[in-house]
């Protein structure tokens, strides 16, 4: 159950992180300093990694 816990800890920690990102996100002028296009990408990634390991997540042995 160990490996598991470490897993939703994992994807929590990554909710936390993004909330932070887009609360960060928030007060630049993203259009004007040409953030928009890398953080929908990191985004778009980060999104993609956190649902790979929520559908490896039940098929992971305890130990």
């Amino acid at each position: 159950m160990a490996r598991r816990h470490q897993i939703d800890a994992v994807i929590e920690d990554i909710d936390k992180a993004m909330t932070k990102l887009r609360d960060a996100m928030a007060g630049l002028q993203v259009r004007t300093a040409g953030f928009k296009k890398e953080h929908d990408e990191l985004a778009r990634k980060v999104a993609d990694y956190k649902v790979d390991l929520e559908d490896v997540a039940p098929y992971i042995k305890a130990t």
